[in-house]
């Protein structure tokens, strides 16, 4: 059974636009840095980024939804947490840091796959990522950063299959759909076997 929550009170802005972030090729190797807002802009700058899908002890996956404050697309509900990793800053630092500064949680990330996007959100602002993608299972409490996300849930597969290949996909970021369609189609095994683990 879905299970939507509202906001909870948790820490500050952790996402400054004049954050540098990491420009890479198509081979995700490191060619330069520029900040968030630039990287933002037109038709994106390509940058590092990782996407991060949490589900807990019943096989349920944590769905946010981003803050009205967002520059791109505010109020969308998307993955459990999605960010950047900082200059000279480690994929593996950035994602742990990352998932406790939005969720207030811990636990072992698997690496899934890695994939390229660009998205346009209006004439002025768009995502250009290689984005890696992990999945995780914590039991711990959720506790939300209240500056990036305004509200969460718990669903099943099954339930945000549906809702992801219905009348309701307008209402999810692209990035997380297009990220949904790949796990549905090739890595269904993997979370399977990692829901049944003790």
């Amino acid at each position: 059974m879905d299970d939507d929550r509202g906001s909870e009170h948790r820490g500050a802005d952790v996402a400054a636009d004049s954050e540098p972030l990491i420009l890479v090729d198509e081979t995700d190797r490191e060619v330069g840095h520029l900040s968030k807002e630039r990287c933002h802009q037109g038709r994106g700058v390509l940058h590092r980024a990782f996407s991060l899908l949490i589900f807990n002890g019943a096989g349920e996956w944590l769905l946010q939804q981003r803050a009205p404050s967002k520059r791109l697309w505010p109020l969308y509900w998307s993955n459990s947490c999605c960010s950047h990793p900082r200059r000279a800053e480690t994929l593996e630092a950035a994602i742990h840091r990352r998932l406790y500064e939005e969720l207030g949680l811990r636990c072992p990330l698997h690496f899934l796959f890695k994939f390229q996007y660009q998205a346009q959100f209006d004439a002025a602002a768009a995502e250009h990522e290689l984005c890696s993608v992990f999945i995780g299972r914590c039991t711990g409490p959720v506790s939300i950063n209240r500056n990036e996300i305004v509200a969460w849930r718990w669903s099943t597969p099954e339930a945000l299959h549906a809702e992801m290949t219905g009348p309701g996909a307008e209402s999810f970021t692209p990035w997380f759909v297009l990220e949904w369609e790949r796990i549905w189609r090739d890595h269904r095994e993997v979370i399977l076997a990692l829901q049944s683990e003790p």
